[in-house]
């Protein structure tokens, strides 16, 4: 066991596992009285999770502010209750013909800068203490305020016309919901969309990159090597380099 560790730890979440899972099978390992993350990612979402440790737990909410980078894959023509593959099935609607010029041209015109946003229904965010997705399952009724935020770029990198799959890379301010994105996007081409896929790839200066894998948690070694000190952690904060 290893005591008294103090920065942060980058980890690439997998698919299917929950942000809290993930962090505290690294709590247990490390035997840490104190460890949390910046940024929860939904289980259908993989990619780049921080988790601060000891001393560096005060520091969350700096990461937490961060930028972030993602690349999702949008289905359109589909619609769920979650707005993500895990969720039940709304609708199926026809989706129109459509290019990548002209998807973006939309993007370019709607979905970029300072937006408006309603979270999706399942997300993590409280209502009167309670959280969506605990009021969500309980078919309890309650109105989701909507959020502001900034989408800095928004880029569609494919287009499957055959599956209908646009694949896409966002850098958006903190507080941005993907799916939200999705969502809006499908209902304003007027076919609705859901996410396939979901991976973020960056926070700040972090990338996924330099992230360890579940597969190597039992690698001691190799998760201390990757440990971010804390005082180097203070440091480039100063310097405002992370």
């Amino acid at each position: 066991m290893i005591n008294n560790i103090s920065g942060i730890l980058l980890l690439d979440k997998p698919l299917g596992l929950t942000s809290f899972k993930l962090i505290f099978k690294i709590k247990k390992i490390l035997n840490l009285k104190k460890i949390g993350h910046c940024g929860t990612l939904d289980p259908a979402a993989t990619g780049l999770l921080i988790s601060v440790l000891g001393k560096a737990t005060k520091l969350q909410n700096k990461f937490m502010l961060k930028d972030k980078i993602y690349s999702s894959s949008f289905l359109l023509g589909t619609t769920t209750d979650t707005d993500d593959l895990y969720g039940n099935i709304i609708s199926k609607k026809h989706v129109p013909n459509l290019t990548v010029k002209r998807m973006q041209i939309i993007i370019n015109n709607i979905f970029k800068g300072e937006i408006f946003q309603i979270p999706p229904i399942y997300s993590a965010l409280k209502y009167h203490g309670k959280k969506f997705y605990d009021l969500a399952r309980k078919n309890i009724s309650f109105k989701r305020k909507e959020r502001k935020i900034n989408i800095k770029e928004f880029k569609i990198l494919s287009y499957d016309d055959i599956f209908k799959i646009v694949k896409v890379r966002i850098k958006c301010s903190s507080g941005t919901y993907i799916r939200s994105i999705a969502r809006d996007f499908g209902n304003y081409i007027g076919c609705g969309a859901t996410i396939k896929k979901l991976k973020r790839e960056k926070i700040g200066n972090f990338n996924i990159e330099d992230a360890l894998e579940v597969k190597n948690l039992d690698n001691v070694e190799l998760i201390k090597n990757k440990i971010i000190d804390y005082d180097k952690i203070e440091k480039c904060l100063k310097l405002k380099n992370l």
